[in-house]
């Protein structure tokens, strides 16, 4: 079953269940689906999916931040529970020690021995990291690895 389908079964499962914060969440994330299937001329396959689900929840991530700064309670709460609802369709999370793990070996491939040569550390590991941790914690590691 591909995760379009997926999304849209468990839609139907919480429309019939009430749920009002899985369904917001995922009719939010079909519609961005949806969107690029549009914008493309053709059926999204699970990568894509998997890159704008990515996508989503980085943008709960980022509204969460706004709307505690904006003292918004209320907000956060609702962002987090759909944030919580979009992150169960994403593979497991890597800790930053796996994370380091996985950038020393793509240091050592490139021979990188500089900040400066971020750039191409980050071109080459992020597509092998792609929805398994954020790209703000893996150039945080990177930077981390090359300046010391």
């Amino acid at each position: 079953m591909s995760l379009k389908q997926k999304l849209q079964d468990d839609l139907k499962q919480a429309l019939r269940d009430h749920d009002n914060v899985r369904k917001s969440a995922i009719r939010l994330a079909l519609a961005a689906i949806t969107n690029a299937e549009v914008e493309k001329r053709r059926e999204l396959d699970d990568g894509e999916v998997l890159a704008i689900l990515s996508r989503e929840v980085k943008q709960r991530r980022e509204s969460v931040e706004e709307f505690r700064k904006g003292g918004r309670a209320d907000l956060v709460a609702q962002e987090e529970a759909e944030l919580q609802v979009l992150m169960a369709y994403l593979p497991a999370q890597l800790s930053r020690e796996e994370i380091a793990d996985r950038a020393r070996q793509v240091i050592a491939e490139v021979g990188a021995t500089s900040p400066a040569q971020m750039g191409e550390v980050m071109r080459r590991l992020m597509p092998t990291l792609r929805g398994q941790a954020e790209g703000r914690v893996v150039s945080e590691v990177v930077r981390e690895l090359l300046s010391s």
